[in-house]
């Protein structure tokens, strides 16, 4: 049917697709969805005790998420899951998935979103429903949102105003006050009823959690024996392009870092879930590195990782609860920056070095014991996750129960 569609698409009817292509958008955020979440909301009064968790690109409950869900469902709330997949393919089977998560939260006293939402974002929300954003990154590095209007990576402005993707919002959970004006600009939130809330991010409780911490150890180890008697490097990246074309570097010389850093260190990559196509490890490296990007989640690999090396990922944050050393491989930066943007100056902004080689990777960890600042990391996580405590899921806890 797909493969009948597309070949329709680019045929004689190529002009009746163009113009379904051009009106799907409006009609769907302007009217439709609109005109069927009232029709819900007529039929169900407000049910004080049902919660409804929304992941917009995930098939499963994530961790940003994970702690808030415990606990609401352990202290009998009537819990609901939804998923989007918002980058997945295929118009209908998505405005099916929309109308699905519409009919269930029309009569849901709490909606919990961690990203973009552009179908909560259309209608008029019922009183008696609070909508919860719990941002599933941590501070404010690259630019989203109204930020990145105008830029390659963003819409234009004048789109972004007229299908948005962050009203409707009671609170905003942030992970300290220093951010919150990023968040205030990204969501377009300035004279709006929106509270930015500097609760802390939810999932950092668990890197305050020794249960976890050690769980996490021997997780890693029983993935990656090789790592046991290693001090451990993790390469995490960010993506590089669209959502739904995401690609991950390859730029890392593995082959270079085993030779001067594998006596003492296991590397371990974990791209980017976007990311589908990853480059493979050499065979003669495999006894120095791996991937486990399928087999671990990112909360794991940062409990037990003595260095870890990023570009542009919020993932920085949670690893500055940890006050170990950092480093920045961020060799297209003038590139990336041209496309998206950082909310602070990039120079400033990273606790650690800037490098452009493999070789300024390697120089810097065989020197750590020197040019490693712990100051300069506390002083990062003291501005920016300065709410991330441990107990981030009990602030968001006291917000549900004041609506």
């Amino acid at each position: 049917m797909k493969k009948l569609l597309k070949k329709l698409s680019r045929g004689p009817l190529s002009p009746v697709f163009k113009v379904y292509r051009k009106i799907y958008k409006p009609v769907v955020l302007h009217f439709f969805y609109p005109v069927a979440y009232k029709f819900f909301t007529l039929t169900k009064k407000v049910n004080p005790k049902k919660v409804v968790f929304i992941e917009a690109r995930f098939d499963k409950i994530t961790d940003t998420f994970q702690l808030i869900y415990n606990r609401m469902e352990k202290e009998g709330y009537e819990i609901h899951e939804c998923f989007l997949l918002n980058t997945k393919p295929g118009k209908l089977a998505y405005t099916k998935r929309s109308l699905h998560m519409l009919k269930e939260i029309s009569d849901a006293h709490y909606i919990f979103l961690n990203d973009a939402c552009n179908v909560t974002s259309c209608i008029s929300l019922r009183k008696g429903s609070r909508i919860f954003q719990v941002w599933h990154a941590c501070g404010a590095f690259k630019k989203f949102g109204m930020s990145t209007a105008d830029l390659i990576f963003g819409d234009n402005r004048k789109n972004q105003e007229k299908f948005p993707n962050y009203r409707n919002l009671a609170y905003v959970t942030v992970s300290s006050p220093e951010i919150s004006w990023a968040y205030e600009e990204a969501m377009n939130l300035k004279n709006t009823d929106t509270q930015i809330v500097s609760t802390g991010i939810s999932r950092t409780d668990v890197f305050y959690d020794k249960n976890f911490i050690e769980a996490a150890a021997k997780a890693v180890y029983s993935v990656c024996p090789k790592a046991r008697s290693k001090k451990i490097i993790l390469y995490a990246p960010t993506f590089r392009g669209r959502v739904a074309k995401a690609q991950t570097p390859d730029c890392l010389d593995i082959a270079a870092m085993k030779e001067a850093l594998g006596d003492e260190y296991f590397l371990l990559l974990k791209h980017h879930p976007f990311v589908k196509k990853r480059p493979e490890i050499p065979e003669n490296c495999q006894d120095f590195a791996m991937d486990v990007t399928k087999e671990l989640d990112i909360d794991k690999l940062l409990c037990v990782s003595d260095v870890c090396i990023s570009d542009y990922s919020s993932l920085i944050f949670e690893y500055s609860l940890f006050e170990r050393p950092m480093i920045f491989f961020a060799y297209d930066l003038d590139e990336y920056f041209d496309w998206r943007g950082f909310y602070y100056n990039y120079d400033e902004l990273t606790p650690g070095p800037i490098v452009k080689t493999t070789e300024e990777i390697i120089d810097y960890i065989q020197h750590l014991d020197t040019r490693f600042n712990p100051s300069q990391v506390r002083a990062f996580r003291e501005k920016f996750m300065s709410a991330c405590d441990g107990h981030a899921t009990d602030r968001i806890l006291e917000l549900v129960e004041k609506c």
